[in-house]
């Protein structure tokens, strides 16, 4: 077994419960970390035994530009897109961060996560 790791994705999105997060938006981090049995492409050295990281990046992109209210129903999205981009992932876990939410006062960020395994 290994882990892919993509770390501090940033990304500008309109997700909130407040009809101004979804007019104005703000900054996001999305950290996504995936298990799966890398040791054939570990030998193999070809694209197609592993998870590429690159369509792992497009399902996080993709998912946050779709409007949510709760960062709870994101993170569950990125996490079935990614189970259905790639069979070889046995377990995906992500943190979607906030960053300086309107929650009054100073805040660096919210931050949801959530794991789920095959």
């Amino acid at each position: 077994m290994g882990t892919v790791y993509l770390e501090n994705v940033r990304v500008y999105a309109y997700h909130g419960c407040l009809p101004e997060e979804t007019l104005i938006g703000s900054d996001y981090r999305v950290d996504l970390w995936v298990e799966a049995d890398l040791l054939p492409s570990a030998a193999s050295d070809a694209l197609e035994d592993t998870v590429d990281y690159v369509t792992l990046c497009a399902c996080i992109k993709e998912e946050m530009a779709v409007p949510s209210k709760l960062l709870e129903h994101v993170a569950k999205r990125i996490l079935a897109r990614v189970f259905n981009a790639s069979g070889l992932v046995t377990t995906a876990r992500v943190k979607v961060a906030k960053i300086n939410p309107p929650i009054g006062g100073h805040v660096a960020a919210v931050v949801i996560e959530l794991t789920e395994k095959r």
